[in-house]
């Protein structure tokens, strides 16, 4: 009897430490094009932009109202350009 109530609770803890782990971690990332709607509540990571004087792939990772985790790709220019 004791084994089946620790097995209960292994399974019960084990479903709650799922369920407190952020909303729907979304690995997959979205291309973004223009008139994408994004509904961006938090901005949780940026990659840094590099010091080149070209158009480069930036990612951002984002938190939507929902609590959804979202990551979109899109093109920037580089820091490295300098106006002389």
């Amino acid at each position: 009897m004791k084994s089946l109530i620790v097995a209960a609770l292994v399974a019960f803890s084990t479903m709650a430490g799922a369920a407190s782990l952020p909303a729907a971690q979304n690995n997959s990332v979205q291309e973004y094009s223009y008139g994408t709607h994004l509904d961006i509540a938090k901005v949780v990571s940026m990659t840094a932009i590099p010091d080149v004087c070209e158009v480069v792939p930036a990612k951002m990772t984002y938190l939507d109202h929902q609590g959804e985790r979202h990551t979109i790709e899109y093109r920037v220019m580089g820091n490295g350009c300098q106006n002389n």
